[in-house]
Order: structure tokens, then C-alpha cells, then sequence
């Protein structure tokens, strides 16, 4: 029995005991016990599952979509998923030797401080289009937030000579300390800004 309680992600972290400082993100965010983050496609086709899958997990998700706009999942990382597990297994081991917290609990504040609040949605009214402000529900929160940290990570990672796991881990540790610097800190901020202009 005791086996089955500490299961610890990659075998090295324990993330029994790490506490979602978000409150709107607490049912968002899993931090379901596994040891391999991959459920193999099992939530893909129920509605708002994907809450249950684990972070580390739909992090890596993102991160296989190296296609163009409108056909993410073809190019380099279309289907990769071992790959970029052990891309996140390493950033995760760069994240512990640069700062010596857990990464899993780096990546859940990185979460946390890339979640945009406010977006805007185009409303169609006697042929006019106008922008409104809306607030962002606790899924599509995280989903923008692990989105706009892949992203950040592909671009600068993209026709560099340093590795995709170092430019994760620095991003990741940016992040979480909520630099206003860091790429998905930066687009979550223009976003809002936006959406404070239409409101």
C-alpha cells in the first residue's frame, strides 16, 4: 500500500505535497500522482477531462505541436511524446540545480502567474462586430497558459544552438517568479491589456 501512496513523477519528484496558490485554478490544475506522465490519449474524447490529466503531462502535450498554424501537430515534434518527456524530465533536473525547489512546484507557479484573467471575443450586432472583454474559465486559463510557455519556448528554442531543455527550464523559472520579461508573462500582460481597452 505504501508503494502505491508515494509515487513520485520520473521516480525523483514528490509532488504530494505541493499547494495551487490560485484558488480559481485549483480544480484546473491536476496534480495527480503518476510516475510516467502519459494516459495515452484516455481523456481525450470526455468533455473537461482534460482537468484530470496531470500538469507535467499536458505540459508536454504542448510542447509535441511543432507544426504550422492550422496543422500543429505535423513537423519535427508531430507524435513525439517520449521525446518530450525526456525534454521536460531534463528541464526539470536544470530547474532543480539552478534553484533547488521541486519543478513541478516551479511549473504550477509558472502556470499560475501565465494565466491571463480577462480576453476578448468578437459579438456580431446588426452587422457591426464589436470587441468584448470576457472573463477566461479556469480550464481554458491553463490551457492558455501552458500554450503561450510552449510557444515562448518553441520560438526562442527555434534555429539555436542551445537546447530546447535549457531554454524550458530558464523560461519555467522566470515564470514563476513572474518576470515581467519572460515570454508568456509578456503575452499574458498584452492580452489583458487588450481586453482592458474593450471593455
Amino acid at each position: 500500500m505504501e508503494q502505491t501512496q508515494n509515487l513520485l513523477l520520473f521516480r525523483k519528484w514528490d509532488i504530494s505535497n505541493i499547494e495551487i496558490q490560485d484558488l480559481g485554478l485549483k480544480n484546473a490544475i491536476s496534480l495527480k500522482k503518476v510516475i510516467i506522465p502519459m494516459t495515452f490519449g484516455r481523456s481525450a474524447l470526455k468533455r473537461f477531462n482534460k482537468a484530470e490529466v496531470n500538469i507535467v503531462e499536458r505540459l508536454v502535450n504542448k510542447l509535441m505541436h511543432f507544426g504550422k498554424k492550422y496543422a500543429k501537430n505535423t513537423g519535427r515534434m508531430g507524435g513525439k511524446k517520449t521525446r518530450s518527456i525526456n525534454t521536460v524530465k531534463t528541464a526539470f533536473e536544470i530547474i532543480h540545480l539552478k534553484t533547488g525547489k521541486n519543478p513541478v512546484e516551479v511549473l504550477v507557479r509558472a502556470v499560475e502567474n501565465s494565466a491571463p484573467n480577462e480576453d476578448t471575443t468578437r459579438i456580431v450586432y446588426g452587422g457591426t462586430v464589436y470587441h468584448v472583454s470576457v472573463d477566461v474559465a479556469p480550464i481554458r486559463r491553463v490551457d492558455m497558459a501552458l500554450r503561450f510557455i510552449a510557444e515562448g519556448v518553441r520560438d526562442a528554442a527555434f534555429s539555436n544552438p542551445k537546447a530546447i531543455e535549457e531554454f524550458l527550464a530558464e523560461h519555467l523559472i522566470s515564470s514563476s517568479e513572474n518576470d515581467p520579461n519572460a515570454p508568456s508573462i509578456k503575452k499574458k500582460h498584452e492580452l489583458e491589456r487588450v481586453a482592458q481597452a474593450s471593455r
